[in-house]
């Protein structure tokens, strides 16, 4: 089991920068995939990033790749999304996710059995 809570979002300009951090209790944060997906209003959750347990692999939605950078420290229980030159498109609550089986992330929500509460991205144009 674990428990994930993310920080980071806030209100940025169009161009801006935000860093989201997820913290994971437990001692086995290390074993889990993870994910970022995000939901705006009146739309489905869709998925963002995901990154293997290493950290050595990592997987991007098209419209994030290269602006966005996931990563994690697993001294710390930490997976981290820096998101630069940021669209009012991706306005949105952002959450983080363990996926419960499998070494890679993967872009299938339904493959992630522990998300947390979300956090508010929003983007001004």
């Amino acid at each position: 089991q674990v428990q994930l809570v993310e920080s980071g979002g806030g209100l940025v300009q169009a161009g801006g920068s935000l860093r989201l951090s997820c913290a994971a209790s437990g001692r086995t944060f290390s074993s889990y995939a993870m994910g970022w997906f995000r939901q705006a209003p009146g739309k489905e959750r869709e998925f963002v990033a995901a990154i293997s347990v290493s950290g050595g692999s990592t997987l991007y939605q098209a419209s994030v790749k290269g602006r966005f950078t996931i990563s994690r420290d697993n001294a710390k229980n930490t997976v981290y999304l820096q998101m630069d030159s940021l669209k009012p498109e991706d306005t949105a609550v952002y959450y983080c996710a363990a996926r419960r089986v499998g070494v890679y992330g993967v872009p299938e929500a339904a493959e992630y059995g522990y998300w947390g509460q979300g956090t508010q991205v929003t983007v001004s144009s």
